[in-house]
């Protein structure tokens, strides 16, 4: 990834300042034309991806009857701590305008057709407001609202399935879920193989930026990158220090000093999924958390509790829209945030795992999906910092729930890995 990124810029930029504008546009529709194929093959694995993520993430909360105040508690954190990490990016970019200061001139050659072209990667529809965005969350029918690009309502879809998987004890209906297993079994194989092409997707882009923007685009990228870290930075040492302290009962440098192991594993993973035996084993050893309630909280978390996730697909489609001049008006603003809150539960705990929901955003807001070549080129790293986000939030909820719970193994309760094996596996 990084010597696409790398030879990307340079290619481009050495183009934009050697050649002559007639040679450089007619490279950049070769570049361009792979740049959107790679679009393409992680956009097409969105629908998949979103609906078996969101069922399994639900479904595997356990009994939704009897999960009592250990699982309501989870739930509450969970939405609250995930709202505010996206108000905290949005309210960031809203106020530093990393994405804008860009030539208008500059601006303009960049989106001469750009329209056609992201239209018809995306399919995105034109974003709802006030009550009719309120009656459009609940679709008519699940399949055009995908096929349309519905994806707030096919989301909503997917959530009120997985209640409903849950709620129906028959074998019929756990053999379903198997199946829904297996179809995100299958999904995350495949955004693994189109991962592995993104070097050459990531060097097209780029080039096709770079080449049409030269290095001014790199001061953008530097900005953008700036406002992400800020904005994690915020919500880890002092949104968490204030709910492990106020909340949890626990010194925040008690609680830091006790996950570093696990901060630095999800640090050098980049995944939640792999991170989550440290966490568990964390949790136990070192915070002394009771078991049957750390193990509940961090098995769901390392699905559905995603802060960082969802702060950095917030920061994102803020600053493409400023990027490439579209203005976002309050209601859709608010609409990026559901989504994005949403996207907190059904994003995978894998590496690049948002960089498909990321794309689904920008088409429902009619953002250039091919922006997000900018932000592949630095999403590694940006994927580390906030993947150590969401495992301290896993954690940081495992202290809030386990307040007043008693200390009893014997209690444990169900979890989303447990009904698939050893709590304490995760998929590597």
């Amino acid at each position: 990834m990084l010597v696409g990124v790398l030879a990307g810029t340079a290619a481009g930029v050495a183009a934009h300042e050697l050649l002559s504008a007639e040679a450089v546009s007619e490279a950049l529709p070769v570049t361009r034309a792979i740049g959107q194929i790679y679009l393409r093959l992680l956009l097409m694995l969105v629908v998949p991806l979103i609906f078996s993520a969101l069922v399994l993430g639900i479904s595997g909360l356990g009994d939704l009857r009897s999960l009592g105040r250990v699982g309501l508690k989870t739930l509450v954190y969970t939405v609250v701590v995930s709202t505010i990490a996206v108000l905290i990016g949005v309210g960031l970019v809203n106020l530093l305008q990393p994405g804008g200061g860009l030539d208008e001139a500059a601006r303009a050659r960049m989106l001469a057709g750009v329209g056609a072209r992201a239209s018809a990667v995306s399919g995105g529809v034109a974003p709802k407001t006030g009550l009719e965005l309120l009656v459009n969350i609940v679709p008519r029918n699940p399949l055009e609202a995908a096929a349309g690009g519905d994806m707030l309502g096919f989301m909503f879809f997917s959530l009120l399935f997985g209640i409903g998987l849950r709620l129906t004890r028959s074998d019929a209906a756990r053999r379903l879920e198997d199946v829904i297993q297996g179809l995100y079994d299958v999904t995350m194989n495949l955004i693994g193989l189109v991962i592995r092409i993104a070097p050459w997707g990531v060097a097209a882009l780029l080039f096709t930026l770079t080449a049409e923007l030269g290095v001014e685009i790199l001061v953008q990228l530097g900005r953008y990158v700036g406002v992400v870290l800020l904005a994690l930075a915020l919500h880890q040492f002092v949104i968490y220090s204030l709910a492990v302290r106020f909340v949890g009962g626990m010194s925040p440098a008690f609680f830091f000093r006790g996950i570093s192991e696990a901060m630095i594993t999800a640090f050098s993973t980049a995944s939640s999924n792999a991170t989550l035996p440290t966490a568990i084993r964390v949790a136990e050893e070192k915070l002394k958390l009771p078991p049957q309630v750390s193990r509940f909280v961090l098995t769901i978390g390392s699905t559905a509790n995603q802060n960082g996730t969802a702060l950095f697909e917030g920061v994102t489609v803020l600053f493409l829209a400023q990027f490439y001049g579209v203005e976002l008006a309050f209601g859709q603003q608010v609409l990026v945030c559901l989504v994005c809150i949403l996207g907190g539960i059904g994003t995978a705990g894998v590496p690049a795992g948002s960089i498909p929901v990321i794309a689904m955003i920008l088409g429902m807001v009619n953002v250039p999906v091919e922006g997000i070549g900018l932000i592949l080129g630095v999403d590694r790293f940006l994927d580390m910092c906030r993947t150590t986000l969401n495992v301290s939030g896993d954690l940081a909820a495992a202290v809030v729930v386990s307040r007043g719970e008693p200390h009893d193994p014997a209690e444990a309760r169900p979890s989303f890995a447990s009904a698939r094996g050893d709590p304490t596996r995760a998929a590597p």
